[in-house]
């Protein structure tokens, strides 16, 4: 893999910025319901690894290239995340996805998948909100996540300068955002955080919200994948979010597969269910092209 140390232009700008909001942000006391998510997530987790999946696995549809990139600068220090896209694309302006790693951080399962997610014609970043870290036990990836839970402003900066390098420097078109368990949460967040701008948005069994003034930030279509055997974003919180935003008129699709547990379709991890992630992948992969690639 290439790594480029060079920042880029618009990405330094976004930066300065972003540098000054982290440097005021303080660690947050977790909230009842985060709280409660965290507990949940350990529960789930708690013999699980971080070993790949077919989602990780599988052979993306053409060949692609991949490459580290720093794409990022946070607490004044270079993020590096994988950008990977079609094989001999590099001349054109592909749509882009924002791609969120699942609570192990950003591994080789989730760089392959990324890979995956190029092969079908985008320009795929996956990013790295740990900075560099990644957990191969739950009590590792639990102090990592429950981490950016009580101080989420790194992480807001963090996405605010990918979405800036696939705009502004590699002129993508239109954008799109896609996560796993803790990245399905945060591609939720994303969408909130530049709602305008986002083009679609993609959840893979990220806890949600039904307030009003989280959904109602939703201007994008939305596609919610989710397991009814969820633990940890148990069924009611999904109804109760997709009855807010059918209330709000929010574009938001959401699919239940019955019998499917947590993490079904992750790159890594031990919960893998065939028939639940295939199906999900090719919902996924309907929904990014009517959207993204319009």
């Amino acid at each position: 893999m290439e790594t480029s140390p060079v920042i880029r232009p618009a990405v330094v700008l976004l930066a300065a910025v972003g540098l000054a909001l982290t440097a005021c942000s303080q660690p947050a006391a977790v909230s009842a319901d985060d709280a409660a998510t965290l507990a949940r997530t350990a529960e789930a987790h708690a013999h699980d690894t971080p070993v790949a999946t077919p989602a990780a696995t599988t052979a993306p549809r053409v060949a692609v290239t991949g490459r580290d990139v720093v794409y990022a600068t946070v607490g004044g220090k270079p993020v590096t995340g994988y950008l990977a896209r079609p094989k001999g694309s590099e001349r054109k302006k592909l749509p882009a996805l924002i791609v969120i790693h699942e609570w192990w951080g950003l591994n080789e399962n989730v760089r392959d998948e990324a890979e995956r997610l190029a092969g079908e014609g985008y320009v795929a970043l996956a990013v790295d909100l740990y900075q560099g870290v990644t957990a191969e036990a739950p009590p590792a990836a639990m102090k990592l996540s429950r981490g950016l839970t009580e101080n989420p402003g790194p992480a807001e900066d963090n996405l605010r300068q990918a979405y800036a390098y696939l705009t502004r420097d590699l002129k993508a078109p239109r954008v799109g955002t896609i996560g796993w368990c803790l990245g399905g949460r945060w591609s939720f967040r994303t969408a909130q955080l530049f709602p305008a701008d986002i083009d679609a948005t993609v959840i893979y069994y990220g806890s949600v919200k039904a307030e009003d003034a989280d959904v109602a930030k939703l201007r994008m279509p939305v596609l919610g994948l989710f397991g009814s055997k969820d633990r940890v974003v148990p069924l009611p919180m999904v109804q109760a979010f997709e009855a807010q935003a059918q209330r709000l008129g929010r574009d938001v699709t959401i699919k239940v597969y019955d019998g499917a547990d947590h993490a079904f379709a992750n790159p890594s991890g031990t919960a893998y269910d065939a028939p639940a992630a295939e199906d999900a992948w090719a919902r996924t992969t309907a929904f990014l092209a009517a959207n993204l690639k319009r």
